[in-house]
């Protein structure tokens, strides 16, 4: 099984470059893959403090791990923090992050790169964000006697740890010296494969989306749009949307004028906005084009062309949808439903357990199949009280379900102040 491991990471790695020529995201792993060694010997170049590495995929789990990131500087400053990303979604948005001493990619996952990784950082605790399993560092780490913590996980019987051919996946898991996962049916599975180094400590991201509720911004822009609405027209913001889910939002929107859109496309390259703004058939402008409210007069389409508002700007709406659940998986429903408004998203959502909460509590709604989209909002639209009613539901959700990181500071703590 590790033999197929290697080969796999080097078919991947192939395939990357592969990519590159026609993909911007790959070629942009690629340069900053080049950078790794030369950052990582300059952040840790004569470093005598004692190192936290905390590792996430991508913005996403960057997000959930954040509230660790800040209690740990708040409580034990005198450690060096080193943030690393595996995709450059993640990497090109928080390079400059200021809560971290040094920002990088993560090098691939072979065992020569995870001895000199480790030798020149040489860690005092590791914290991998939800579904960061890297064998080879792992190992590196664990020959060290490093600690290393999983952060955030959560398990299913679906997952390859448990099928009859996963036995050496699941040895990996007994590497961490603590798994900190969401629930309790987490721990209950992995008790039965004889893992018991299990802390049940909920979500960080909860703890995440609390902390931006509480210090939203206010964005005058959005808020001068929203109060020129009449009482009968609805706000829906479109958070992180793809080409996919734009293809039954925007044709819904050109046909009802009582409905006023917000969107924020996951991807804002030239050529995707400029794809929106000819599917609109009624007034947009983009963010960045508004020099003054005044241009806002007649205005029924703002388009989000910049990273680090969606969370504040969900507050603004009466519904949301939520992008990515025709494709790999969705975005982030607690940034929106922590403000109390319904959420509404496609299928692929079975992986993420808070939209699953959510619709259990009717406080969110699934699309099957694209189809049922216009259905679903004409409920929304009409329908006021039940838009507060599930948004209600929604905010006490995610309100009950904070201090994840208090509980898993408890014992990570312990193994902090050993250095």
């Amino acid at each position: 099984m590790k033999f197929l491991y290697r080969i796999a990471g080097q078919l991947s790695g192939a395939a990357i470059k592969l990519a590159s020529p026609f993909n911007r995201k790959a070629r942009k792993m690629i340069a900053g893959r080049k950078e790794i060694w030369a950052r990582i010997e300059q952040c840790f170049a004569g470093n005598t403090a004692p190192v936290v590495w905390i590792h996430a995929a991508s913005l996403g789990e960057f997000e959930q791990g954040r509230p660790l990131v800040e209690r740990i500087k708040q409580d034990f400053p005198d450690y060096k923090i080193l943030l690393t990303f595996f995709s450059p979604s993640g990497y090109e948005v928080r390079k400059d992050y200021e809560g971290a001493d040094c920002v990088a990619y993560m090098p691939s996952d072979t065992d020569g790169n995870a001895r000199r990784f480790v030798r020149i950082v040489n860690p005092s605790v590791v914290l991998f964000i939800k579904y960061e399993i890297w064998p080879n560092f792992l190992m590196a780490l664990r020959r060290q006697s490093i600690p290393v913590f999983l952060v955030s996980a959560i398990f299913s019987k679906k997952q390859l740890f448990f099928k009859p051919y996963g036995f050496w996946y699941r040895k990996l898991l007994t590497l961490f010296d603590y798994l900190f996962v969401q629930d309790e049916a987490s721990r209950d599975l992995l008790s039965e494969y004889g893992i018991t180094r299990v802390r049940v400590t909920g979500d960080t991201r909860f703890d995440r989306v609390l902390a931006i509720r509480n210090q939203r911004k206010r964005i005058d822009i959005i808020e001068h749009f929203v109060q020129k609405r009449s009482s009968e027209e609805v706000i829906l913001v479109a958070g992180s949307s793809w080409p996919i889910d734009e293809e039954f939002i925007i044709p819904y929107f050109n046909s009802h004028p009582k409905q006023k859109l917000i969107i924020a496309p996951h991807e804002i390259h030239e050529a995707h906005l400029c794809a929106i703004e000819q599917a609109l058939e009624r007034k947009s402008i983009r963010f960045s084009q508004i020099a003054g409210l005044n241009v806002l007069e007649g205005v029924d389409c703002i388009i989000i062309d910049c990273f680090g508002l969606l969370s504040s700007i969900y507050r603004y709406a009466d519904v949301v949808y939520i992008g990515g659940g025709f494709g790999r998986g969705i975005h982030n429903t607690a940034e929106a439903a922590v403000y109390g408004v319904p959420v509404l998203f496609g299928p692929n959502h079975k992986k993420f357990k808070e939209a699953v909460d959510l619709l259990a509590l009717n406080a969110a709604r699934t699309l099957k199949v694209s189809e049922d989209y216009a259905a679903v909002m004409d409920v929304f639209m009409e329908n006021e009280s039940l838009r507060k009613e599930m948004g209600k539901q929604a905010s006490e959700y995610i309100e009950n379900r904070g201090n994840s990181t208090s509980r898993i500071m408890r014992t990570l703590g312990d193994y902090l102040k050993r250095h």
